[in-house]
């Protein structure tokens, strides 16, 4: 069997199933989609919403399932058919519990690799991590290998850490990439959104006068990047032929903007609407940490509710909002053919005011 298959798994994933339609679009290379499913009638029922958002490409995809905590999730895949492999199926909430973080995004992983280790004719693997793998270490972030001694702020960011040691130190012989991604916020710099996480969240909370406090410092660095952005630089730069490489798909501390600026662009937007101005709503006040955990224990004792799911999405990522990160990404910059420095304020004015004129999804862009 021709081993040039590109193997991507949680292939029905944002990042996974973008990077198959890259793929499909941009080489003559079939696709196997790899997504996790519990048994024959679940996946069945992602295959085929899979088959029809890329029926154009047909018979060059393909689909297997499997389960990151079962023994043997890639059983259904043949390892002599596999060129490339890109992982990109994990958990990927802050909020994971410490068991779900360890059995799907490190023992999971461990289990992609001891698959890859078995394919014979693979030329290429991208494993995909995050910019926060760094923890809560404050200071220069360079595109190497991390240490754990600050700390993490959640299980999510130090599963990732962990499975990035884990491949560096029993897979080296791989031919393995690894792409530290930063906060995805858009699809592309026009600001629409498909994939909705804390970042949007929280600005939804801010919108509806939810949410008084928040947590960190402004002059914090955040880094934010498009679905776009990402899903180009993992393309080109794995077709470089590049192993052991450590790439970060940031921008960096100059090219983006503070969590003050974040807010201020926020409420820029917000403010042009008569529903939020009506309300009054102020913008949030900077808290300490445990100003904030008390706030947090507060609102769970009250059980359920939407404040109480969108305060639970945010508060595990708080920490980060007091440690200022530098992240470097000059390897990136190197690799890629262009490397365009972003409007950081262009993208997060765009993505508020698709927000806003969705009201996060629930109306037609169009108003």
């Amino acid at each position: 069997m021709k081993a040039n298959h590109v193997l991507i798994t949680g292939g029905d994933g944002y990042l996974g199933l973008r990077l198959a339609r890259r793929y499909l679009e941009q080489t003559d290379l079939p696709v196997l989609l790899w997504v996790r499913a519990g048994d024959e009638p679940e996946f069945q029922v992602k295959r085929e919403r899979l088959a029809r958002a890329l029926e154009e490409f047909g018979p060059r995809v393909g689909f297997r399932y499997g389960d990151l905590v079962n023994d043997n999730p890639f059983e259904s895949v043949e390892p002599a058919s596999i060129q490339k492999i890109i992982h990109t199926a994990s958990v990927i909430r802050f909020n994971v519990d410490e068991e779900t973080a360890r059995r799907v995004n490190i023992e999971g992983t461990e289990k992609l690799l001891r698959f890859a280790d078995g394919c014979k004719n693979l030329e290429a693997l991208g494993l995909l991590s995050t910019v926060y793998a760094s923890g809560l270490r404050s200071g220069v972030v360079e595109e190497a290998p991390l240490d754990c001694a600050a700390g993490f702020a959640n299980y999510y960011e130090e599963s990732k850490w962990a499975s990035e040691a884990m491949l560096m130190r029993e897979f080296d012989h791989l031919p393995w990439q690894i792409f530290r991604v930063a906060t995805v916020i858009a699809d592309s710099y026009e600001g629409c959104v498909t994939q909705y996480n804390a970042f949007h969240n929280t600005l939804k909370l801010f919108y509806y006068g939810l949410l008084s406090l928040i947590p960190g410092i402004p002059d914090t660095p955040v880094y934010f990047v498009t679905g776009d952005f990402v899903v180009g630089s993992v393309f080109e730069l794995l077709n470089t032929r590049a192993s052991k490489a450590i790439y970060h798909v940031s921008h960096t501390e100059r090219e983006s903007l503070t969590l003050g600026d974040l807010i201020d662009i926020a409420f820029e937007v917000f403010d042009h609407e008569e529903d939020f101005k009506t309300r009054r709503v102020l913008k949030p006040l900077y808290s300490d940490a445990e100003s904030f955990d008390i706030l947090v224990d507060g609102i769970n004792a009250f059980g359920g509710g939407i404040v109480n799911q969108a305060v639970s999405s945010v508060a595990p990522f708080g920490k980060q909002l007091f440690i200022k990160k530098d992240i470097r990404n000059s390897k990136l910059v190197s690799a890629l053919r262009s490397y365009h420095e972003p409007d950081a304020r262009g993208l997060i004015l765009n993505t508020c005011e698709y927000l806003v004129r969705t009201r996060w999804g629930k109306r037609d862009q169009n108003g």
